[in-house]
């Protein structure tokens, strides 16, 4: 799997945070919920948790799917 820029993956991450925002009956929602609650900031974040940023499986589907040439 190749990197995602930094920018790139954080500016994911918020788009899926702001999607998931009061879906706290789903998985996703609540992982989203505790990634943001706990985390200081930005940097802190499941993305970021991996080299590459590459730590949350939500960025990095979306990263995957935008990429995709249509």
């Amino acid at each position: 799997m190749n990197a995602i820029p930094y920018e790139t993956a954080a500016q994911i991450c918020e788009q899926i945070a702001q999607a998931n925002r009061r879906k706290l009956y789903t998985f996703n929602g609540v992982w989203c919920w505790g990634c943001t609650k706990f985390s200081k900031d930005i940097s802190q974040r499941c993305f970021n948790n991996t080299p590459g940023c590459r730590g949350c499986a939500q960025v990095s589907q979306k990263y995957e799917i935008d990429a995709k040439p249509a």
